[in-house]
């Protein structure tokens, strides 16, 4: 499914942007200590919510295909920029690399077996598989009339 997705800057505002995703409307901004009026999560903020709410939302499909018991799921997410050196599994070395840390939470009456499988899966989810995979970003300008 194509997502379209619309972003304005939101008049009289210094970073406040209006979000339009179909027939829902959010906010993005910064924080006010960094100039913004904190009216939304910052951009890095919703990019942890993408990738934490496919996690969820995937585990919870799998789950129930399979009649497993999985009554909860909780996403903790963090990004950082590290250096590549400090990197044990990462095949670049002398640049700066954003990691992403994920903690997955589960409730319900699952054996251990039914925990990793789920922790598997949640690697599948699309948002994981689009931010581990390469990604080409394609930007172009119009002019307003």
């Amino acid at each position: 499914m194509a997502a379209n997705i619309i972003v304005r800057s939101e008049p009289g505002e210094r970073f406040t942007q209006v979000i339009e995703a179909g027939e829902h409307r959010l906010f993005a901004d910064e924080p006010e200590p960094y100039g913004g009026s904190d009216r939304g999560p910052g951009p890095y903020e919703l990019l942890l919510a993408a990738l934490g709410a496919c996690t969820s939302i995937t585990l919870r499909m799998y789950a129930e295909r399979k009649k497993w018991a999985l009554l909860s799921v909780e996403v903790r997410l963090s990004h950082k920029r590290i250096h590549a050196r400090d990197c044990e599994d990462c095949e670049t070395k002398d640049a700066m690399l954003d990691e992403i840390r994920s903690e997955i939470h589960m409730q319900g009456n699952l054996d251990k077996a039914q925990r990793e499988r789920l922790l598997e899966i949640a690697k599948r989810c699309p948002v994981h598989r689009t931010l581990s995979s390469e990604i080409k970003i394609r930007t172009s300008t119009t002019t307003a009339i």
